[in-house]
């Protein structure tokens, strides 16, 4: 029997996504210059062979709210305030959808992610470094 509490990851995700405004790529590169922190949340082998985009923050996932909890004794010098604009980038804009509601529960309200993720940035030609080999 399912609990009556559970919900699937689709409605999960459409809960996050719910709670934010989320960018598209061009959005989300004008407001990094103009000041947000943009977040990398993707593992190491993702960004090897992906590429990354030059000037992001590379947090990975599992230590992201640590990180940007003003209050964490392991936060970030970046992590200034509740206040503070954070634009969370993954693979395809999943992840950062989940990553970034959580940090609106941390009182980081101002968070938000990238649609499509780094891929769709990439499409859209913002700079990025070249990926690694083929594997």
């Amino acid at each position: 029997m399912l609990d009556p509490m559970a919900r699937t990851i689709d409605e999960v995700l459409a809960g996050a996504r719910e709670r934010l405004e989320r960018l598209d790529p061009a959005q989300a590169h004008a407001e990094s210059l103009d000041g947000a922190v943009l977040v990398d949340i993707r593992p190491a082998a993702q960004r090897a062979d992906e590429g990354e985009v030059p000037g992001a923050l590379v947090v990975e996932r599992n230590v992201l709210e640590w990180r940007f909890d003003p209050t964490s004794s392991a936060r970030l010098p970046q992590a200034t305030g509740h206040g503070l604009r954070v634009i969370v980038l993954c693979s395809e804009g999943y992840t950062s959808s989940l990553a970034a509601a959580s940090l609106h529960d941390l009182g980081l309200t101002r968070a938000t992610d990238v649609v499509g993720g780094f891929r769709a940035w990439r499409a859209a030609g913002l700079p990025t470094t070249a990926a690694g080999p083929a594997g």
